[in-house]
């Protein structure tokens, strides 16, 4: 009796104190993401941006990371902390293009919709755990870039409409340790690009 009185009282403290847990790199990760989704939401300037990236790389604890997008809409743009089911990050524009670049990690699933604006998701940079990562891509007028590095494999699959309007320009072999992206898109009378960034030198 006295060890399950015990057990409970550890689990009130763990969820009470769950704000002063230790964060991870992948949780700092995620919160920045969200941060650069609202930035090309326009829910934040570019010097708030800065300023609470640098505070989201800097932070310790869950604690420090949640009041950074206290403020912010949880689920359209966001991602999901790691141990949640929902490894899907949603773009959607709003008033302004979206540029999803920069140091950022790669979920298994992206979703990615506009209609006259553009969206850009540049991967050169980012962290990609995963084998293969699926885009769904939809635009009416608008345009979505994807931007891979070298060795990834571009792969367009069979359920996207309007081929005639997705332009794979990826031709470098693929690396076999490096990720597959599979895209799956709907373009109407906009563009779906996919391609590599420019050799330097």
């Amino acid at each position: 009796m006295t060890m399950i009185n015990g057990e409970q009282g550890s689990s009130e403290l763990s969820a009470r104190d769950a704000v002063g847990l230790r964060a991870a790199d992948v949780d700092r990760e995620a919160v920045a993401e969200q941060l650069r989704v609202a930035a090309g939401e326009g829910r934040l300037g570019l010097a708030e941006l800065e300023e609470r990236l640098d505070r989201a790389y800097a932070a310790r604890t869950y604690g420090e990371l949640d009041v950074l997008v206290a403020d912010l809409p949880q689920g359209q743009g966001s991602v999901a902390r790691p141990g949640t089911d929902a490894d899907t990050l949603v773009l959607k524009t709003g008033m302004s293009n979206i540029k999803q670049q920069g140091r950022w990690t790669v979920p298994r699933r992206i979703v990615a919709e506009c209609k006259m604006l553009g969206i850009v998701i540049d991967f050169t940079e980012a962290v990609c755990v995963h084998g293969e990562v699926t885009v769904e891509a939809r635009c009416g007028s608008g345009s979505i870039q994807l931007i891979v590095p070298q060795g990834w494999a571009v792969r367009i699959d069979g359920s996207s409409t309007n081929t005639a309007h997705i332009a794979n320009q990826v031709s470098a072999p693929a690396d076999p340790a490096a990720p597959v992206l599979t895209v799956v898109g709907h373009p109407r009378t906009g563009r779906i690009k996919i391609k590599q960034p420019r050799r330097k030198g």
